[in-house]
């Protein structure tokens, strides 16, 4: 057993946060507090303005939509032109989307141009988590850090997910229980702009510099001619190899078809998120305690938060395809309680141990998506997976709660038992395959060929040769 798989999990986190420092997750994690917001901030905002919920319902699927559809497209724009520029303009702009979702809102704006709106702030959301996620991915791979620290890092990064999904449609409801869904969209707007410019500008983000800039700048401070002098014969062969590797080529390298599948298994991730949402709601209101639907969905969060942080403790022999079986064996299992239960303090019960298997699976599958993607295409393939996620949830929101006020809560709870049955077949038929492992040589293309070249690891601190 190696030193590192000796560690504790403590000393694995440290290791985290020192590719970084404290100040970028200080950012990172209120700068997606405005995405966890917004979804739920529109419709009580809509509903409180127009007393439609037919409105409010339109615009936060407007909402939705706008986020799944031009998701991958910001984790594609930062894989091609870095993350700082990309954050930098999709940041202001979803501030001022939200500020115009807002005001409009207030002005009694119809229900056409309400939704026109809400798919304005859906398309102009900056992914702060998942290219958070890519950036940190790169800085570990770059600084050489073991699996144990890679896999923690996604643990770190999903957990603080999860934490935001709970505490922002919280800190809605606080907000327009005491005052006006407004004040929280405002917040809303006020945290994208200045924590997203916080985390566009941290020097961080020099790790998600383009490959191909940072491959030419590799070759010359190895002292080489560039690529495009070479012989093309070889030119081609190392075009070949480097595409095997899922490096630059001067094209965009292919997506495997693992891929796919691992979108599938997150779709139906979100899936039981909506469905157990639209349950936990309709259960609570039947039993007359519609406040407390709001603290259940939390009493699962922080249970899945705290799996998700365990996960670091797990040994490197219990494999990902292992845990990925694993989750979502649980996830069904612990699910099917909920089919039974009618009373309050039974769902407080199975739905925060329920929670145990969430994290776990989110975690497990974005680890695989990172070995199985080309590392040019890391943040794309990562908001891919959050526009899935956000999908299945928002599917399952609208079709469950209208099961659960036609047939009562256990419809949607089957329903999500349901997808998390086919999560479980997904996770046994699946076989994600592994990228093949990058040359030494590429490594700087990663996080910077320049600060390679001084001898710096950008991020990195208090390690030998390390930058400040």
């Amino acid at each position: 057993m190696t030193t590192a798989r000796r560690r504790g999990a403590r000393e694995t986190y440290r290791d985290v946060i020192g590719l970084t420092g404290p100040l970028l997750p200080a950012v990172s994690f209120p700068g997606r507090l405005p995405t966890a917001t917004i979804q739920f901030g529109s419709v009580l905002l809509v509903a409180r303005t127009s007393d439609s919920l037919a409105a409010a319902g339109l615009t936060g699927g407007a909402l939705a939509l706008g986020q799944v559809s031009c998701g991958p497209l910001v984790g594609r724009l930062a894989d091609r032109h870095g993350q700082r520029a990309v954050v930098l303009l999709f940041a202001w702009a979803n501030a001022v989307a939200i500020t115009a979702l807002v005001a409009g809102a207030l002005a009694g704006l119809g229900a056409p141009a309400l939704a026109l709106l809400g798919a304005l702030a859906g398309a102009t959301v900056p992914l702060i988590g998942p290219l958070a996620r890519a950036r940190l991915v790169a800085l570990a791979r770059g600084a050489g850090a073991s699996e144990d620290t890679v896999g923690a890092a996604l643990s770190f990064e999903s957990t603080l997910d999860e934490i935001s999904f709970v505490l922002g449609p919280a800190l809605v409801g606080v907000a327009s229980v005491l005052a006006h869904p407004a004040y929280a969209l405002g917040a809303a707007a006020v945290l994208v702009a200045v924590c997203g410019t916080g985390f566009a500008l941290h020097p961080t983000a020099a790790a998600t510099r383009p490959a191909a800039s940072g491959h030419r700048a590799a070759t010359r401070a190895r002292g080489g001619r560039p690529p495009v002098l070479r012989a093309r014969a070889g030119r081609r062969a190392d075009a070949r190899a480097r595409a095997g590797r899922g490096e630059d080529t001067g094209r965009r390298p292919r997506m495997p078809r693992a891929v796919h599948a691992l979108r599938a298994a997150l779709a139906l991730q979100g899936a039981m998120f909506g469905a157990c949402q639209a349950g936990i709601t309709a259960l609570t209101g039947r039993l007359g305690h519609e406040d407390q639907a709001g603290l259940v969905y939390a009493a699962m969060g922080v249970m899945s938060a705290v799996a998700g942080l365990s996960m670091a403790a797990l040994p490197a022999r219990f494999g990902l395809r292992a845990r990925w079986r694993t989750a979502t064996a649980a996830a069904f299992a612990l699910s099917l309680p909920l089919l039974v239960t009618h009373g309050l303090a039974a769902l407080y019960t199975v739905v925060t141990v329920l929670g145990v298997a969430y994290a776990p699976h989110l975690i497990t599958v974005f680890a695989l998506t990172e070995r199985a993607v080309p590392p040019a295409r890391l943040a794309e393939a990562m908001a891919y997976a959050t526009s899935a996620i956000v999908a299945g949830q928002a599917v399952a929101v609208a079709v469950c709660g209208r099961l659960a006020g036609a047939h009562g809560p256990g419809a949607a709870f089957a329903v999500a038992s349901t997808a998390a049955a086919l999560a479980a077949v997904l996770a046994l038929a699946a076989r994600p395959v592994p990228r093949a492992p990058a040359s030494p040589d590429t490594l700087p293309a990663r996080v910077g060929a320049d600060d390679r070249a001084r001898g710096t690891t950008p991020g990195v601190a208090g390690r030998p040769g390390s930058g400040p």
